[in-house]
């Protein structure tokens, strides 16, 4: 029987409002018909701001002059400048904090964002600076604000549930314990392991509980429930948490942890950490939202270790995502655990009797020199050999004629995609991308033509697949599932300059994890460019700009571009593309929205993909327009099958015979 890891964040969840009375708060959940909703609405989607907006960037430069100028003592950390809090001590003295205080307070290199792990004060670099002109006044800083309502009712939720739950070793029947164990994968998992993290069980719902305590007094601030669903032959983990997702920052298993510890294993799963620690003995937590995302909020509780190993799951997603977190943690301190046969993730290696403890030392070291030899990559050569679906990216749901064609969407490509003007270019992007998102591809839209709210009308009608206006009773039920989604928006609108953009998603990487940035579209990032007179010059530093950013961050960027004003009963090319040659070379994929008829199909609209860098399959497919979801899809009733072609190459003169190749030739 297969097992289907678990994806934090995309929980199908139905138990919480079940089980205090109709849960006043909301959990993270993408399941229809959840009773006992209120009817309230909370418009928190995250946007990303613009350069003029209110958080201005500051460089550790800036951050490090600064402190000297005040006289506060500081000492550089791993992703964090360490200082003394000035939240505890004397609050009314006006004097820096003494250099022989605790260093407590941890400010971001990156952001600048501060986190006093004695008082949980937290905040932007601004308020920080804030507070030291408030202490040189003699004002005491502010002190932490309560926590908003919907916080605090979660709390209250959770600990409901916690009081209902029984604890997993003191089930009063040892059957049943052993039918619970057996049914999570954890027969192996000892009494004194469970005891020691604290995992509850809850028969209502018959789910594992586990718990997040404060760091700061051990109170009870959230909990997250795991229960086991079967879909055919395979088992599922479904999970859910209070308070929801976003506000979720459980390092579970960081209160045993103890100040003198100096190395640490993070897993992407609770039950990793569990079966880890009870086979090396070593100090392991589990991220909250696993190999999706790693909260910068979460640094400062990792500065105190000087080697941390990243296990996060047993697929080749989970190890992009330790390389990816090991840049924020610093890779000199990172070791990395590969994925494959003889390493699978921590639980499944101490059901199979695998020695967790010679795996941990076989950990690959994340940096590296600037030349390797092959024998430091013939592991990832045969990693991805023997894994040849999961290198290929991840699946579309909605198109699997493009699967076909491209075979999955990968990090670091940059897809250049263009289409007649009216064709639908921004409302199959939106269903193209929000396909992805759905399967926990973190996306940043960057939306130029368009604004954020008609674009989030447009994703939100694709996502529910109907016309909320004449069924508004539904808006809040589809919108609570919506807003679950690793879905962020740039507030940019009209002409940027290409400099603020890559800036806000270079942010956006860091603070989100985005995996997959869509820019419509290219023209609107031309108009601030003085590199040049000439248009096309300016034109090839956007696309090279945007070539860089992707193969740096291992981030996929989905490029809209304008094409050529062309005569109009002819079908795109890949020249057709607006600029110079450039944009076509340096994309790895190129797509084309076409709006003719072909001669063998009855579709008025297909797709072609021109380029595929990934393994060279180019070919059409038709597209059915629904005006009531907005969305695109094969049609599955048409008997007009993928059509596949040679990829283009440069234009050649026709021949009279059909041996030419070109996108407007036809299969």
């Amino acid at each position: 029987m297969a097992v289907v890891p678990l994806r934090p964040c995309r929980a199908a969840g139905r138990l919480l409002p079940l089980l205090c009375g109709g849960a006043r708060s909301k959990a993270a959940s993408l399941s229809p018909g959840v009773p006992g909703r209120l009817a309230q609405r909370r418009y928190k989607k995250d946007v990303l701001p613009s350069p003029e907006g209110p958080v201005p960037a500051v460089s550790i430069t800036e951050i490090r002059q600064y402190l000297r100028a005040q006289g506060i003592p500081f000492h550089d950390g791993y992703s964090c400048l360490h200082t003394p809090s000035l939240f505890t001590g004397g609050a009314g003295d006006p004097s820096p904090p003494p250099a022989s205080a605790p260093y407590t307070l941890f400010i971001d290199k990156t952001t600048g964002s501060f986190l006093c792990t004695a008082t949980l004060a937290e905040g932007t670099w601004q308020d920080f600076q804030a507070n030291v002109e408030l202490r040189h006044r003699g004002v005491p800083p502010g002190s932490s604000e309560e926590p908003e309502e919907d916080v605090r009712r979660a709390r209250e939720d959770a600990r409901c549930i916690w009081d209902r739950a029984l604890p997993l070793w003191e089930l009063l029947d040892e059957e049943e314990t052993n039918k619970t164990k057996a049914m999570f994968g954890i027969s192996l998992v000892t009494d004194s392991t469970l005891k020691r993290f604290g995992v509850r069980y809850l028969r209502a719902a018959k789910s594992l509980v586990f718990p997040w305590f404060s760091p700061r007094d051990a109170s009870l601030k959230g909990l997250k429930l795991v229960r086991v669903e079967k879909k055919e032959d395979a088992v599922v983990y479904v999970e859910e948490t209070l308070p929801r997702f976003d506000s979720y920052h459980n390092l579970f298993g960081l209160p045993l942890i103890g100040r003198r510890d100096t190395e640490l294993v993070l897993t992407g799963w609770e039950l990793d950490a569990l079966a880890l620690h009870q086979a090396t003995g070593v100090a392991s937590v589990a991220l909250p939202r696993g190999a999706t995302c790693l909260p910068p909020a979460l640094l400062p509780y990792l500065e105190q270790f000087k080697r941390i190993t990243l296990w996060l799951g047993e697929d080749l997603r989970s190890w992009e995502a330790a390389k990816l977190f090991a840049r924020k943690l610093s890779l000199k301190r990172c070791s990395l655990v590969r994925p494959g046969h003889l390493q699978p993730r921590p639980l499944d290696a101490l059901n199979q009797s695998l020695n967790l403890t010679k795996i941990l030392r076989a950990a690959l070291p994340a940096s590296h020199k600037s030349i390797v030899s092959f024998r430091q990559l013939r592991e990832e050569v045969f990693g991805e050999l023997a894994n040849t679906e999961q290198v290929a990216g991840v699946k579309w749901a909605r198109f699997p004629d493009l699967n076909k064609l491209l075979k999955g969407h990968r990090r670091g490509e940059l897809t250049i995609f263009t289409g007649p003007t009216g064709s639908g270019k921004t409302t199959f992007m939106s269903e193209y991308a929000l396909d992805l998102c759905m399967q926990g591809v973190c996306t940043l839209w960057g939306s130029f033509e368009i604004s954020n709210v008609r674009l989030a009308k447009i994703m939100l009608t694709q996502f529910a697949a109907q016309r909320l206006e004449e069924q508004l009773e539904l808006y809040d039920e589809w919108a609570d599932r919506f807003e679950d989604l690793p879905l962020y928006f740039m507030t940019f609108h009209g002409q940027q300059s290409i400099k603020a953009v890559i800036d806000t998603m270079q942010h956006a990487v860091y603070m989100y994890d985005i995996t997959h940035v869509v820019v419509d579209n290219l023209q609107f990032m031309m108009g601030h460019e003085h590199l040049s007179v000439d248009r096309l010059a300016a034109q090839d530093y956007v696309v090279g700009a945007f070539r860089k950013f992707a193969t740096d961050n291992t981030c996929h960027i989905t490029l809209v571009i304008h094409p050529r004003k062309e005569d109009d009963e002819k079908e795109l090319q890949t020249a057709s593309i607006f600029g110079s040659a450039k944009a076509s070379q340096e994309a790895d994929n190129v797509l084309i929205l076409q709006d003719r008829k072909l001669v063998t199909g009855p579709g008025k609209r297909y797709l072609q993909v021109s380029k595929n860098r990934f393994d060279g399959d180019v070919g059409v497919f038709p597209l059915e327009f629904s005006k009531a979801s907005l969305t695109f899809s094969s049609s599955s009733k048409n008997k007009v099958k993928l059509k596949k072609m040679k990829e283009e190459k440069t234009p050649l003169p026709k021949k009279a015979s059909g041996g030419g190749s070109g996108a407007s030739k036809k299969p």
